[in-house]
């Protein structure tokens, strides 16, 4: 369960006391998902919510950027949660030492296992997502972008130091060799904008067999487009132990260019990024595997199972 930072009913009824939008407080009950804030289902007079308690990776600088994207699209009628304002016109608050902000409940689930049509629908969706963010103006540098590759690297080889030689190294040692192959892959050439960069299956909500929600954008930053749609593929196109699902990409990308076509550059581009989105990935869960505090309530996730995915993106350059 994803609760780094506990709240009390007490601690939440004086927080939600200055959103009046929010109306009076009634329960409070802890969501599983998610492995970065710590998440709460609020219900209160005027409906249910979510109350979000940032982390530590989540700079709390970069809120207005991520809760600014989200309330832009939203007023461009994408269906994503948007924020909530305080008595003082503000969307970012304090709750037990951690910023805090009160967003919109969205209606559905996410799916486990996502038919072909699902892929599209999936597809279609982050196509509009860059079409509707194309006039948002904010702009964020991508936290966990090239320079966040080396430094976890780094920071990953140290935490290994003295310890036996394990799968954990050997994932390292594959990174490694990716990161001096990849070089820079977020060329001038490419369309760029504000994009999500964590459009996963569990970030996208879906009701009665359409995509009703995308939540989560505290990775959203400015970059290239194609980089947005190379992480996705590489999140909705394998199982959970890495394995590629057969048409799964074919459809997902489909999805996508029936909203927007990619540039010749970006197609060219696609694979590269592919593997640059299979390392960053890698990188943080390998992290957090090292590095995985045992009192917080929360299983880090398999780094092996995103590494894999670096040499589906090689033989798709190759082909």
């Amino acid at each position: 369960m994803a609760v780094f930072t506990p709240v009390s009913d007490d601690q939440a009824q004086a927080f939600v006391a200055a959103y009046p939008a929010v109306g009076e407080f009634r329960s409070l009950h802890a969501i599983a998902e998610g492995v970065e804030n710590t998440n709460f289902r609020l219900e209160t007079s005027a409906g249910k919510f979510v109350l979000t308690l940032f982390e530590g990776r989540t700079d709390a600088a970069s809120l207005p950027f991520c809760l600014g994207f989200t309330d832009h699209l939203g007023q461009a009628g994408f269906p994503a949660a948007r924020p909530l304002r305080d008595c003082d016109g503000e969307w970012i608050g304090v709750l037990n030492g951690r910023p805090a902000a009160i967003v919109e409940w969205l209606p559905g689930a996410w799916l486990r296992t996502p038919s072909s049509e699902d892929q599209a629908a999936a597809g279609a969706m982050l196509a509009r997502l860059h079409l509707a963010g194309a006039s948002f103006e904010g702009r964020r540098v991508n936290p966990v972008g090239r320079a966040a590759w080396r430094a976890l690297a780094d920071r990953c080889a140290k935490g290994l130091q003295g310890r036996p030689r394990g799968e954990d190294l050997s994932i390292l040692i594959g990174v490694e060799a990716a990161l001096a192959r990849i070089g820079d892959p977020f060329t001038d050439d490419l369309p760029g904008g504000a994009i999500h960069a964590d459009y996963f299956p569990d970030n996208v909500l879906f009701e009665d067999g359409a995509v009703s929600g995308v939540i989560d954008f505290y990775f959203g930053c400015t970059g290239p487009l194609a980089y947005d749609l190379a992480i996705a593929l590489s999140a909705w196109a394998f199982d959970g132990e890495g394995r590629p699902i057969a048409g799964a990409a074919e459809a997902f990308r489909r999805g996508y260019e029936t909203v927007r076509p990619l540039t010749r550059a970006e197609a060219l581009a696609l694979p590269g990024l592919g593997e640059a989105a299979a390392v960053r990935f890698t990188l943080t869960r390998l992290h957090d595997r090292i590095f995985h505090d045992p009192t917080k309530l929360v299983t880090p996730k398999d780094p092996q199972a995103f590494f894999r995915r670096v040499d589906w993106w090689r033989v798709v350059e190759a082909a």
